[in-house]
Order: C-alpha cells, then structure tokens, then sequence
C-alpha cells in the first residue's frame, strides 16, 4: 500500500488521525515534527525561537525527504511543509497525499489549549490563522484527497480516507 500523507493546517487533526489510521491499517505512523524534535534534541518551538523559520523549514524539508523514501507508513506532516514543491513531490513519489481542513474558528479551539505553536503567538491568533490558511489554501488544494474533519471524530474521518482511497 502507498504511504497516507496527513497535510493540513495545525489543528485540523492530523495526528489525531494518523493514530487511527495507523492502528485501523496497522501501518507505522511517522510524525515529521516529532522526528524533527528528535532528531535536532528540541522542540519546533525552541527552533523557530533560535533558528527561525527559514532554517526549521530547511531541517522540514531535508527530514521529508528521508521519511518519504519509507513504504507503507502513515505520514503526519507539519502544517506548512507543502510550502515547498519539493516536500509535496517527495511525498508524492510514494504517497497518497491527504489535506484535512476546518474552519478558523475550530482551529483556534483546537489549538487554544496548546502553548507550543510558534505561528499563532500573536495578540490576534484567529486573524493569523485566517492569514495564514488564505495564503497556505493553494498549496492544500494540491492534495489528492481534500477531508473535511468539522463535526467528525478522528476514527470517522480515517474511515473515510480508507475509503476514499479505494476509489
């Protein structure tokens, strides 16, 4: 089976999902941010903070290049890494890639508990996301399946990936 690659923007459930359809699939689920923090023994936050964007996308993009040479897993990519055509080619070399949306008002809710997203650190965090998901929405339109998660639970929305897949 191809690799099911989980874009998106924060909040709109990737991980959440990832979970599911790993164990649904029983396929390994690879976090891109979670390998990253590894791998670079800090956290996206300290990143951005030390290094700045431009350099945590360049550790992004050379992370996703390593990670998508894997067959058969389930790929959690962070919320911007479809900025760069060559994360989405890689990813697309042996994955179905997958976008899941929500609105800005359930991204703010989802993400309102969780201190550690550098982007949204701002005094209006809904005008940045809105921002933020205008300028970022043509890149997600580039995915193979678009999903909207509002009013879903993490398993319906994997089940529906699954089955959109059979198409």
């Amino acid at each position: 089976m191809k690799n099911i690659v989980l874009t998106g923007f924060m909040g709109a459930g990737k991980t959440a999902v990832g979970k599911e359809l790993s164990r649904l699939l029983d396929m390994k689920l690879i976090d891109v941010d979670t390998e990253i923090e590894k791998s670079e023994k800090m956290t996206i936050h300290e990143i951005f903070k030390q290094f700045g964007e431009q350099r945590f996308r360049e550790i992004e993009t050379e992370m996703i290049k390593k990670i998508s040479k894997n067959k058969n897993i389930v790929i959690s990519t962070g919320g911007g890494a479809v900025l760069r055509q060559e994360n989405t080619n890689a990813l697309r070399e042996n994955g179905v890639i997958v976008c899941l949306t929500a609105t800005p008002e359930t991204i703010l809710k989802r993400t309102s508990m969780n201190s550690d997203r550098p982007l949204l650190q701002v005094d209006d965090p809904l005008k940045k996301i809105k921002e933020l998901l205008h300028y970022r929405m043509p890149f997600y339109k580039k995915a193979d399946i678009m999903i909207d998660t509002e009013d879903k639970t993490p398993l319906q929305i994997a089940e529906e990936i699954i089955e959109r897949m059979k198409r």
